[in-house]
């Protein structure tokens, strides 16, 4: 599991407070996980939250507490469960099952998770160019999980 910086976590919050509450409740946090198609309901997510909704700083030590849980959970499992995850996650991305992620397909599951503005300069070319080994455009598995398991950039 990729461990998340606080600035990206606190970027993270902001998105998910869609009603801007100061607040990641149930269903703004059940609304990004049916986005990418994780099939986990509203009162299971409650269970796991041990409430309906989150401050900034409760919402850190949750994503920290379940990244400590996955780091403890470890073992030679670890490795088995990290590359199902980024399979699963790479899935989610590429958008036509042809084993490659584009620009466009990129930028079109930023968009829908809110994590894509036009407004930004950014250019998803780029971002698959500093990972794209064989320089055909596109993002195999292997170019994405270099990608998501970075540790400095």
């Amino acid at each position: 599991m990729c461990v998340l910086k606080s600035n990206e976590l606190h970027r993270i919050f902001e998105i998910l407070d869609r009603d801007g509450d100061g607040y990641v409740s149930v269903g703004e946090l059940d609304w990004l996980l049916d986005k990418v198609d994780v099939g986990t309901g509203p009162d299971e997510l409650e269970s796991i939250m041990g409430k309906k909704s989150l401050d900034l700083h409760e919402f850190m030590l949750f994503y920290n507490s379940i990244s400590q849980q996955c780091r403890d959970e470890g073992g030679s499992k670890e490795g088995v469960d990290e590359e199902r995850d980024l399979i699963e996650a790479f899935k989610v991305f590429d958008l036509n099952g042809d084993g490659f992620i584009s620009c466009e397909e990129l930028r079109s599951v930023l968009s829908r998770l809110g994590l894509w503005e036009e407004k930004s300069g950014s250019d998803c070319r780029s971002m698959i160019y500093e990972f794209d080994t064989n320089s055909d455009g596109l993002l195999d598995f292997d170019e994405f999980k270099n990608m998501m398991l970075r540790t400095n950039h």
